[in-house]
């Protein structure tokens, strides 16, 4: 098995969203934030080769946007485009034959999917496309507090092309790659846990958008139910420090990978920090 971090753009969101009841005299220190109160923000996807599989986990936010829409968000591809960084890697959309997808919030989908003229059509055209069902279901019946984040274009065109497939649960993708739900973020976000060269690596997704994230309170506001995010980190970090686990981070602008270690009784922070391909 081979793992690649691949950066598919940056973004930016509102840091006080980002950091939920942390004061901003707090976590500022952590991510300064822009004069419109936004934090930097990657979008790195990672991309699992094994035999005949070449598995992509998220796709960020693909280029269906308005101007209006990449300016609200700071949506910035002048550095990175998904395409580019896998051509980079030697690899091509059609060389892609699965994408797990951890939930479809915008940012984590709106890559599956690009215009071809009048027509929104999947953009990896040999992928088989994992969403959990409970998710699928939520997404499609959206609450007012995340309807904002939902575009039926990122996704409906995958099962109207044939390549959805749905999940139901904890489910081994192919040996030594599980796909674990959470439902603190939101309904069945799908976590990414990977058995690597004899470590445990965790693709933490929203649980663990950045480094900063991992003090038990630094829950983001964005969760439709933050307690259980809380309960849920609370189960992921005593296995994280105990196994020395890699958590490979989605949304972190500067840290790609790092180990947790715990400073005091419930007290999490990065320990190491490294890139993908140092391992």
């Amino acid at each position: 098995m081979r793992l690649y971090s691949v950066e598919t753009g940056r973004f930016a969101l509102d840091g006080g969203a980002m950091f939920g009841v942390v004061p901003k005299v707090m976590w500022e220190k952590l991510i300064p934030p822009d004069e419109r109160n936004r934090i930097p923000m990657a979008m790195r996807a990672l991309l699992i080769e094994e035999g005949e599989r070449l598995i992509l986990v998220d796709v960020g936010v693909g280029h269906k946007y308005t101007p209006k829409f990449a300016d609200l968000y700071a949506i910035d591809h002048s550095t990175y485009t998904l395409k580019g960084e896998l051509a980079k890697l030697g690899f091509s959309p059609s060389d892609v034959t699965d994408v797990v997808l951890t939930h479809l919030h915008f940012d984590h989908a709106g890559g599956s999917t690009e215009q071809a003229g009048e027509k929104v059509i999947p953009t990896f055209p040999r992928a088989k496309y994992y969403v959990q069902r409970s998710h699928w279901d939520w997404a499609h019946n959206p609450n007012p507090r995340e309807r904002a984040s939902f575009f039926p274009e990122n996704y409906d065109p995958i099962q109207a092309n044939g390549q959805l497939v749905l999940v139901e649960g904890e489910t081994e993708l192919i040996p030594g790659v599980k796909l674990r739900p959470v439902h603190g973020h939101t309904e069945g976000q799908q976590l990414v846990e990977i058995s690597y060269k004899g470590r445990y690596l965790l693709y933490g997704a929203d649980l663990f958008p950045t480094s900063a994230h991992l003090p038990l309170p630094y829950v983001m506001a964005y969760d439709v139910r933050p307690l259980v995010s809380f309960e849920e980190r609370q189960l992921y970090l005593p296995r994280l420090v105990r196994e020395e686990a890699i958590v490979f981070y989605e949304h972190d602008p500067v840290v790609e990978c790092s180990t947790v270690v715990e400073k005091a009784p419930g007290r999490y922070e990065r320990g190491e920090t490294f890139l993908l391909r140092d391992l």
